[in-house]
């Protein structure tokens, strides 16, 4: 075990674990920051369009530029191990004990989780061959690329809606199909976006195929009410099915939704145990974007700092 008694661990290198790995540098808080790596769910993008004060940048290049940021911050402050993934955390006498995969053990009077989600993979064929050549997880990201065009979105959910509605705005139409007979959305959501002349709602259906030449021509699916195969024309495909939050070496020793998200206080973003905070897609935030869980990490590092320091 390593020795050294840490006043904070962050766990996750993507924009909520780097961003507070420079604030607590520059608040010259003893931290160990621990990432497998340094790219988040952004690191396929072709194109950031929408981190502020970068015009574009591709999702490689974004992550290169956050490892460079906080490693030209880090100093004497923030030690980052790399390489390994978090086993367990747990609460122990005076804070709390983080052990690795590969064994190494740290201890640390509190913790940052920004270990992130994973989005849910579509199950049709072809949507793993199709995947950044039509087949997308992130409208934000992409969505401008289909100005004028034809597209999918799959699930119906709020976030499903909310991708509809964006891509109306400026695609020539959007279906929105979802698998059960009803939509999880907000009635007041579904109502309002459907009521766009470009978008059309399919319910019933079941993923199948998703079709294409080099890219996206098209997707396959079937009505379960009559069992009939269907085809859409599209060039774009938007998946919406949920997010699974990277926290499971947290379970039982803060509260979690039933996908894995940890309940923050949204003022401060501590979790339910004292001493431990969370920032990022793997906290239950009412919006995920890479801007946000920058802001939000750099809250919850302001309140560990008072946390440590003032109270």
């Amino acid at each position: 075990m390593n020795n050294t008694q840490y006043e904070l661990i962050i766990i996750g290198g993507g924009p909520a674990g780097v961003a507070a790995g420079v604030y607590a540098a520059r608040k010259r808080i003893k931290t160990l920051l621990l990432t497998y790596s340094f790219e988040s769910q952004s690191v396929v993008s072709e194109k950031i369009e929408n981190w502020i004060g970068t015009v574009a940048i591709s999702g490689a290049d974004f992550a290169k530029n956050m490892e460079a940021h906080l490693r030209a911050y880090a100093g004497e402050s923030v030690e980052i191990k790399t390489g390994d993934k978090v086993k367990t955390l747990r609460k122990i006498e005076g804070g709390f004990e983080v052990e690795m995969e590969k064994g190494e053990k740290f201890t640390t009077k509190t913790a940052l989780i920004t270990s992130g989600s994973v989005r849910r993979k579509l199950d049709a064929k072809g949507a793993d061959i199709y995947e950044h050549k039509g087949l997308t997880y992130c409208a934000t990201c992409d969505g401008p690329l289909y100005d004028g065009q034809d597209v999918l979105v799959i699930g119906g959910g709020n976030a499903a809606f909310e991708t509809t509605a964006q891509l109306a705005a400026y695609c020539k139409s959007v279906t929105i199909i979802n698998r059960g007979d009803t939509f999880r959305a907000d009635p007041v959501t579904v109502e309002k976006v459907l009521s766009k002349p470009n978008v059309t709602a399919i319910k019933n259906a079941i993923s199948l195929e998703v079709k294409g030449d080099k890219f996206v021509n098209g997707f396959v699916y079937k009505d379960a009410t009559t069992n009939e195969e269907k085809n859409l024309d599209v060039t774009g495909i938007f998946v919406e099915i949920g997010l699974l939050a990277n926290t499971e070496y947290a379970a039982g020793i803060v509260d979690r939704n039933p996908v894995g998200q940890i309940i923050v206080n949204p003022r401060t973003q501590e979790s339910s145990t004292k001493g431990i905070w969370s920032a990022g897609d793997c906290t239950d935030g009412l919006y995920h974007q890479n801007n946000i869980a920058a802001g939000d990490a750099v809250k919850a590092l302001e309140d560990i700092y008072n946390y440590l320091h003032t109270k």
